[in-house]
């Protein structure tokens, strides 16, 4: 976590940009993968067309991590060149606590995901494609978004006003949406309601521009550790690839299956530029991701959540994300006072991590767990989140047929 120094003029240390964790972060990424092309290409019976379809999106994704491993130290020199840097505050009182450290390299992931999702549209849609309204609204709703978050980054808006950004960026989205706007009733409530089947109307669209809400701020403020952020998006993101090929190797409806690929078309390349950013990013962190990329990473889970009809998943994968917000409302609502970095106290001299009283999932587990490393911590965070995600999975197992 960084304390931002734009327009400073302060000496420090000059950074080295390097992906110091690119062999890590590369063998977890081809083991994921291999499970990952293992359920498409031989657990399930999938169409050759959608097969071919994933296919090419995994290369362009492919190459879109090369692309941002090699743009990201390109990017840092240029914001170090307008003072957009940081210094780690988890670090203070130690060498690496007077690095400046570039800020916003959300920025250069986001443009490449750009660049990736459209190309992508020349080998997947037509010009009569029903979907092709959709997704350039979805692209809308994340290009707005990128936007907005690198303003923050630069102006340094109000957290109050934080809350509005996501609202204004999800209407492209929300306008051009020409899906159902229905919910199936749960099997036993079934009896209650009369019908299995309710049509929410406007209603259903006030969730969504909500859901956009919540997920964009959500990653926002469960954040503070080198790779936290990156380090979620990747889990998150991995739970939704891995859903969406279960789902569509389960459904033989034509319109079902092409939702959550549409889905996975989206995904996959943010999953792929993030594994990108987390080489530079995590502990101990050569860059920082800034506003730009919590809010462009939120914003794109929850348009394909949206538009891949799996909301009520998706927000049970963002638990522990959920419940940061709960411990965080006392203090975002003012009753309690909110400094600008609820962040733990760390100990030069041992290098650790002592949780506070502000409320946030970061102070939380230490206070739980006791004292530990950034790193640490952070591991600990992301096996939290990655549960949560196993949990899903379990619960949806368990309610198959009962439920819905």
């Amino acid at each position: 976590m960084g304390a931002p120094q734009n327009g400073s003029n302060a000496t420090a240390t000059d950074p080295s940009i390097t992906p110091s964790n690119l062999v890590p972060i590369s063998n977890v990424a081809v083991l994921f993968f291999a499970a990952f092309f293992y359920l498409i290409f031989f657990h399930y019976e999938i169409e050759e067309e959608l097969k071919r379809s994933i296919l090419i999106n995994t290369v362009l994704s492919f190459v879109g991590f090369i692309i941002t491993l090699l743009l990201i130290p390109v990017g840092s020199r240029y914001v170090l060149k307008r003072n957009l840097f940081g210094y780690d505050i988890n670090k203070k009182g130690t060498p690496q606590g007077s690095i400046k450290v570039p800020e916003s390299l959300g920025i250069v992931v986001g443009i490449v995901y750009l660049v990736l999702v459209i190309v992508y549209q020349y080998f997947n849609f037509t010009s009569d494609s029903n979907w092709l309204v959709e997704y350039n609204a979805a692209l809308a709703c994340i290009c707005f978004m990128i936007l907005l978050g690198f303003v923050d980054d630069v102006l340094d808006i109000p957290w109050r006003m934080k809350l509005l950004l996501p609202s204004f960026a999800a209407l492209p989205l929300l306008m051009a949406y020409a899906g159902h706007t229905t919910i199936i009733i749960p099997k036993p409530l079934i009896p209650y309601f009369g019908l299995k089947v309710l049509d929410l109307g406007w209603i259903y669209k006030l969730y969504m521009g909500l859901l956009a809400v919540f997920c964009t701020n959500s990653i926002n403020i469960h954040a503070g550790l080198n790779g936290l952020e990156a380090g979620q998006t990747a889990v998150i993101a991995s739970a939704i690839l891995i859903h969406n090929v279960m789902q569509i190797g389960a459904s033989s409806d034509p319109e079902y299956k092409q939702a959550h690929a549409f889905s996975i078309y989206l995904v996959q390349p943010l999953l792929t530029t993030t594994l990108g950013l987390l080489c530079y990013n995590w502990y101990p962190s050569s860059v920082f991701v800034g506003d730009t990329y919590t809010y462009f990473a939120g914003m794109a889970m929850a348009v394909v959540g949206i538009l891949g009809h799996f909301s009520e998943t998706l927000l049970i994968f963002f638990l522990p994300q959920v419940f940061n917000f709960l411990l965080s409302l006392p203090q975002l609502s003012g009753y309690r006072k909110c400094p600008r970095h609820r962040l733990p106290k760390f100990d030069p001299q041992t290098g650790l991590l002592t949780g506070t009283d502000d409320g946030t999932l970061v102070n939380f587990s230490l206070r739980c767990f006791g004292r530990m490393s950034e790193k640490s911590l952070c591991l600990l965070l992301l096996v939290i989140q990655a549960l949560a995600c196993g949990f899903c999975f379990f619960l949806r197992y368990c309610l198959a047929g009962w439920y819905k």
